[in-house]
């Protein structure tokens, strides 16, 4: 394989180990608590050069690079992350971890309960976005880390507005794409039917399947279905699909695939099934469900006074899931609160993945909004 000399190249996930029990929001204890995460770059001498990258809702520690020669992908965010690109691994060390409950390195319902010798499960307790940020800062801790950007696409973006708040000492810039302060009644909606999708599952046995010969791969296969269509628009589905057949011109007259969007979904679900587990759909999509910063802080405004960071928030004409209105939202609050913020609309037929997908539009504007955030970074390397 030949890497590009824009590549991270070859890199190494690494794991950080929690000792003690931490306090999440529910009240419930839970430890040890492993971190799968990277990093990309060097950490200058007055460690304030880091980015903390935060993933969306199945992502995970690999946003650039290959972990090995055999990899057919990068990492998730590849376009956006390595020498001269938007987040510049020559000026910054860039770092991006696995979300507590999930299922790639970071401990999670699929991991070994130390109590018990066996996969947590359902026993595993339920997390919140702000539990994950916890997690993340023990990380940033163990680092090194003094000052910090923060930045993050969809459910990323909740977490690095979570960042900007709970830990406002440290977090000097935050970068919010394509997300929201809390989801609509509709978001929570898809959810529970994603979620219903994996429960329903004959082969879920309560959340107790690791060591069977039957997992809730259909359940997960639906539930991954019902958001993939949340992640695309009618513009992006009919300029890829339309209302062509599978492989012929007429109709089966049966209930098999007939047109080629379902093959496509159903190609989408098998495949993430291959990578994902069925109950850290369940754990993270409630997370999700959960977080809402006007309800916890009494207003969007009071909780942006607590924030001292400067604020970049981009938004996709074609995002339906979190529209630009929502992203409005949070601008007008940050401006109510006094803060420093930029905001960009930017035209795209791809839905809610064009954060993954426009990257020479973001790349353009990141690298603007960074190049005043810095700090005098280019005098310190």
């Amino acid at each position: 394989m030949q890497i590009s000399e824009k590549s991270v190249g070859i890199v190494e996930t690494k794991y950080f180990d929690i000792e003690e029990k931490l306090t999440l929001d529910s009240g419930a204890q839970l430890g040890p608590v492993r971190v799968a995460y990277e990093t990309y770059g060097e950490l200058n001498e007055h460690k304030d050069n880091a980015i903390l990258l935060l993933h969306a809702l199945t992502g995970d520690a690999h946003a650039a690079g290959y972990n090995s020669p055999e990899d057919k992908k990068p990492g998730w965010w590849d376009d956006m992350v390595g020498p001269g690109k938007a987040f510049d691994t020559d000026k910054y060390f860039v770092i991006s971890s696995n979300m507590l409950g999930g299922c790639s390195g970071t401990t999670g319902p699929c991991s070994v309960n130390p109590e018990t010798g066996k996969p947590y499960g359902l026993s595993f307790p339920v997390i919140t976005i702000e539990d994950s940020v916890k997690v993340q800062k023990k990380l940033i801790d163990f680092l090194g880390v003094k000052k910090l950007i923060v930045a993050g696409g969809s459910m990323g973006g909740m977490q690095a507005l979570e960042w900007s708040i709970a830990h406002s000492d440290m977090v000097e810039a935050v970068i919010v794409i394509a997300s929201t302060s809390r989801l609509t009644a509709q978001g929570i909606a898809f959810n529970a039917v994603g979620r219903n999708a994996i429960l329903s599952d004959p082969n879920f046995n309560n959340g107790d399947y690791y060591d069977k010969e039957h997992q809730p791969e259909k359940g997960l296969a639906i539930a991954r279905m019902i958001g993939h269509i949340t992640y695309l628009c009618e513009e992006s589905m009919h300029n890829k699909f339309g209302r062509r057949f599978q492989d012929k011109d007429t109709p089966n007259f049966d209930f098999n695939i007939d047109f080629q969007v379902e093959s496509y979904l159903a190609h989408q679900g098998q495949t993430f099934v291959d990578r994902f587990d069925a109950n850290s759909y369940l754990y993270i999509t409630k997370a999700v469900d959960y977080f809402d910063l006007a309800q916890k802080h009494g207003s969007l405004k009071s909780a942006f006074e607590k924030t001292n960071a400067r604020f970049l928030v981009m938004s996709f004409t074609s995002d339906w899931l979190f529209p630009t209105s929502q992203s409005k939202e949070i601008v007008q609050a940050l401006i109510q609160a006094g803060k420093d913020v930029s905001f960009c609309e930017i035209e795209s037929p791809c839905g809610h993945d064009a954060f993954l997908l426009e990257f020479e539009t973001q790349t353009k504007i990141v690298k603007s909004f960074l190049s005043k955030s810095s700090g005098g970074i280019d005098d310190k390397q």
